[in-house]
Formats: structure tokens, C-alpha cells, sequence
């Protein structure tokens, strides 16, 4: 055998895989962290492309800063700071002269750096705070409260330093200035994925360079591609400022071009309020933990003081469908337990508690289309609170109609979760879904099975909730909960009512203004046929034909 041919065998057998046993497979089994998990799919978290990364960062950020402004019942005022920090990348096809065949690329498609950079004016983070709100995976002060906030997984700010720790390598800058402190303090971390917990590379204090009393600023340094259009940083900014009128913006793109969008009220929304789990949408396993971790000493007060709308005459009930007497919780066997779940569906509990979520309002819903829109027609509702799961929400929505808005294009949407916007996967957003299941042929608008209507309407769609049911960890669309789905409906049928009636109004206006139009031609014939018949003199005719003329123009005023 040939000694090429024998080194190739060798190097083939050397290569197969050997067959694994218990003790070899276990040795390589360890536990996964949370970070190790998202940094392999990151695009679970909305940093699947470079565009998508960039948008996702800035809404992370925002986030952040809008809840911690409100909570502190501080105006925000936010600016977006975007920087360049790679040169253009060139496309490669371009950069080869027409001679020379271009070169084939060994790797991906370089991408450019940018170093993003979000301040706000809000009450700031304690130092001790800031390496595990912005190194560590899940972990936040909303998780486990039942109100309404943009933030509620606690892992949107620190999964963006840490998708800019793997495409850059940088570690990310904040500083944060508490109001009584006279220099702010400043943190350069990065995020160990392995054990999801922070690596503080330096702190220190140094100067504030804001002129706000109190604040946090946000530098971190990605890949990312950036693109104006509908679903870029440009638009997400400016739909903030729909739904958080009370908001200042600044953005600064990477052109150095200045983008600033003044607050239209100092008016602070409503805070919501932080509520109790409702009995109806504990599940059993729940159940068990609340009543493990609960202080209450007896089943009774567990039932009373850890869950809301259960008073001490419900909490009798539960216990009577249960069979059981109010013993001692600790002792509580798990099977007497699962008695009381399996009781709590056969008692009558009033909905949960609503002034935990806070609606925008349909003044400025319509305010909002009347900004984003030329339209004519604006109309906006708000529907009564409702629960699903044992979750409050609140569902709003407002619709504009004419005027400038294009009767070749679809219906524009906004969507909003929280006072949110969202711009990815629409055709997966219950708000959407919805929409393209109502009847708009009855309205006057053309519509293909299953699309949006073509026509010149545009409608925005609010969802609060204290615990909004996304479709992913990225926050991008709403899922079909048929309770929302239906508050959704509901919503929109009442607006579509109202433009029906106003394009009702209009059209038997266009019809009597036709008819107005053809009584006035005749009207000179009419004043010469009343001055045969009646005789009338030449001033007189002028005064029948100045008279018929007044009461047709009354006519058309009154239509």
C-alpha cells in the first residue's frame, strides 16, 4: 500500500468520533446561565441583524429611562447621542477597478461601529446598583410587580451591553449623579456569560456633565447598521413622542444632525399603582410558592392579605367549597392545598383592581394621528378595563380618515404596548390580526381575505397591561389572548362605527350641495316665471330671486 494512501487511512480513523459512556458524558455537563443562553441566541432578544441590534439598544435604553423619570415624578428629558466610529464600510464590488476580478471573501460581511450614548434626567442608580442592573441577566425591580411599566423582564439594557461586549469587545460606560451627590459616579463593566454576573473593570467618581440636578448616562459601543426608514431609530424616537407627549427628545444622528422634539404637556401621567396577584389567574404551582413564601400565619389571612379582592367573607367561601377550616398555613398539607385552587374558580371574586394600568387618553390618541397624520376625520376611544389570566389591561384605540393619507396604500398601523411602540412583526401582533379579520368592505374601504384594508385610514392601537403578553423576549408583537383580541375588536369596530356615520353625514352632504347646485342655475328661470304668472315689476323679480337664493344658502349651511 502506498504511504499517501496509509497516512489518509490513519488520519480518517484518528478523526472518527469515539462512542461516549455515562462517565465521559457527564463530565462535560454543566449548568447553562442565562447569559451563556441569550448570547447564543441573541436573536430571541431582537439582536438577530445589525439594524435590528441598533433599534433594539436605543428601546432598551428608553425604556429604562422614561419608567425611572416617571416613578421619580421627574419631566423627562432624554437625548439619543449616535456616533460613528468605523470608517464607511465600502461595498466590495465597489472597491474593485473594472481590470481586476474581485476577490472572493474568506468571512462575513464587516458591519460598522457605533457608540451609542443615552442620557436622561432621571433620580439616577445607586453605585452599588449599577454593576448588577447593567452586568447581570435578569435582573430588575418589575419582574415581579403586578403594574403597568415598559420594563418588566429586567434583561433588555444588559443584553445590549452585552451584545456590544461581543461584537466590539468594549465594555460599557455609565455614569450615574444622585440629586444630593456633587460628582457623578462611573462604572466601566462587562458581563461574564458564563456565570451572568458583572466584571467591574474600573470606578470612579468624576464630574457630571449635564446640567440636570440628577441622571444616569449609558455608553455602549456595537455593531450596527443604521437606516432611516419605518423601522429605524428615527421612527421609534418620534413614535415616543405620540405616546409620551410629556416627554423632551433630542436625538443625534451620526451625521451630527440634530433631531429635537419639545414635550406638548408638563402634565405627569397618572402613576399606576402596584397590585396584588388575583386569585383567578394563580396557577397551582404558584399557588404553592406564594403560600411558601407568604408571612401570614393562618390560611385565611394568606388568602386575604397575599391575593387581591379577597375579603375575609370570600376567603369563608373558599374555604367552605374547599371543606376545610381555617388551620395554621405552615402546617397546610400540599393535597388541602390543591383543595383550595380547585375552590377558588367556584367562588364569585370581582375583577381585579384597574387603577394599575394607565390609559394615554383619547385626547391625545388623537392629537397623536393629527400630528402623524394630514387627515380630516379623527375619532378615538378607550375601553373599560378588563382581565385575562387574572391580568388587568386596558385596550385604546383611535382611527384617522381623508384628507392627505393615501387611498392606493394599506392602512397604516401604529401599535403600542405599555406606551411602547412596535415596530417588528406585525403580521404576528394580535393588534394586527385583528384588524385584518374585520369586514372594511362595510365601511366603504376595498380588502383582500386576510390583509389590511386599501384605503385612506390610519389607526393606532394601545395596549396596557401589568403584564403585557409579548410573543417572544424581544417585546415585538402582542399574542393572541382571545380577552385582548376581543377588547382589541371591540375598539376598533366603535371607531369604524363613528367614521361610517361621519361618511354618512358627508355623503348626504355632497348629495343636497348637488342638488343646492342645480336649484341655483335655475333660479334666474324660476324669478322670470313667477313674473309672468304674478305679474311682478322688474324690482320685484330682483327681490324673489335674492330671496330664493338666501334660502338656499340657509339650506346649505343647516346641511
Amino acid at each position: 500500500m502506498p504511504e499517501t494512501e496509509l497516512k489518509t487511512k490513519q488520519t480518517r480513523r484518528a478523526a472518527k468520533p469515539m462512542r461516549e459512556n455515562a462517565e465521559s458524558m457527564a463530565k462535560r455537563q454543566r449548568e447553562i446561565s442565562v447569559s451563556e443562553f441569550f448570547a447564543k441566541n441573541r436573536h430571541l432578544l431582537g439582536f438577530d441583524n445589525p439594524r435590528k441590534a441598533l433599534l433594539t439598544a436605543v428601546k432598551e435604553a428608553i425604556d429604562n429611562s422614561l419608567d425611572a423619570c416617571e416613578e421619580a415624578g421627574i419631566l423627562p428629558e432624554l437625548r439619543v447621542e449616535l456616533k460613528r466610529i468605523g470608517a464607511k464600510i465600502v461595498e466590495e464590488s465597489e472597491s474593485e477597478s473594472e481590470n481586476t476580478k474581485p476577490k472572493k471573501r474568506k468571512g462575513p460581511v464587516p458591519t460598522e461601529r457605533f457608540e451609542l450614548k443615552i442620557i436622561d434626567n432621571g433620580p439616577g442608580i445607586l453605585t452599588t446598583q449599577i454593576p448588577k442592573i447593567f452586568g447581570k441577566l435578569l435582573y430588575g425591580s418589575k419582574f415581579h410587580r403586578l403594574k403597568m411599566s415598559r420594563g418588566q423582564q429586567g434583561i433588555g439594557i444588559s443584553a445590549a451591553g452585552m451584545y456590544g461586549q461581543m461584537t466590539t469587545g468594549i465594555p460599557v460606560r455609565i455614569l450615574s449623579k444622585l440629586p444630593k451627590k456633587d460628582k457623578a459616579y462611573q462604572v466601566d463593566l462587562k458581563i461574564d456569560t458564563k456565570t451572568n454576573k458583572p466584571i467591574v473593570l474600573s470606578e470612579k467618581e468624576v464630574p457630571w456633565p449635564e446640567k440636570t440636578e440628577s441622571g444616569t448616562s449609558v455608553c455602549i459601543t456595537l455593531e450596527g447598521r443604521y437606516q432611516r426608514g419605518r423601522q429605524s431609530i428615527d421612527e421609534f424616537i418620534l413614535q415616543n413622542t405620540l405616546s409620551n407627549p410629556h416627554a423632551s427628545f433630542l436625538f443625534i444622528d451620526p451625521d451630527a444632525e440634530k433631531f429635537e422634539y419639545p414635550r406638548s404637556t408638563s402634565e405627569m401621567p397618572e402613576l399606576p399603582a402596584e397590585i396584588k396577584p388575583h386569585p383567578y389567574g394563580v396557577e397551582l404551582g404558584n399557588f404553592h410558592r406564594l403560600a411558601q413564601d407568604s408571612s401570614a400565619k393562618t390560611l385565611k389571612d394568606f388568602l386575604v392579605k397575599d391575593f387581591s379582592r379577597v375579603s375575609e367573607k370570600v376567603a369563608s367561601e373558599i374555604l367552605t367549597e374547599a371543606g376545610l377550616k381555617n388551620s395554621k398555613l405552615k402546617t397546610l398539607s400540599s393535597e388541602n392545598l390543591n383543595l383550595v385552587h380547585q375552590a377558588i374558580p367556584k367562588v364569585d371574586i370581582k375583577n381585579p383592581p384597574t387603577h394599575c394600568v394607565i390609559p394615554i387618553g383619547e385626547d391625545l390618541l388623537t392629537e397623536t394621528l393629527r400630528q402623524k397624520t394630514a387627515a380630516e376625520f379623527f375619532v378615538a376611544t378607550t375601553r373599560s378595563p378588563s382581565v385575562y389570566r387574572g391580568n388587568p389591561f386596558i385596550v385604546e384605540a383611535a382611527l384617522a380618515f381623508g384628507g392627505e393619507l393615501s387611498s392606493e396604500e394599506p392602512m397604516q398601523v401604529f401599535r403600542f404596548a405599555n406606551r411602547v411602540p412596535l415596530l417588528f412583526q406585525p403580521a404576528a401582533c394580535a393588534s394586527v390580526r385583528v384588524l385584518t379579520k374585520i369586514e372594511w368592505k362595510k365601511y366603504g374601504l376595498s380588502q383582500s381575505k386576510g390583509s389590511l384594508p386599501i384605503g385612506p385610514v390610519a389607526v393606532i392601537i394601545h395596549v396596557g397591561s401589568v403584564w403585557v403578553p409579548f410573543t417572544s423576549e424581544s417585546k415585538e408583537a402582542i399574542a393572541d389572548y382571545p380577552e385582548i383580541k376581543q377588547e382589541i375588536r371591540l375598539a376598533i369596530l366603535e371607531c369604524a362605527r363613528k367614521m361610517n356615520l361621519y361618511l354618512s353625514k358627508r355623503r348626504r352632504a355632497a348629495e343636497a350641495a348637488r342638488k343646492a347646485n342645480y336649484i341655483d342655475t335655475y333660479i334666474p328661470y324660476i324669478g322670470e316665471a313667477l313674473q309672468d304668472m304674478l305679474k311682478l315689476k322688474e324690482g320685484q323679480k330682483e327681490k324673489v330671486i335674492m330671496t330664493l337664493r338666501e334660502t338656499l344658502e340657509k339650506t346649505r349651511i343647516e346641511v
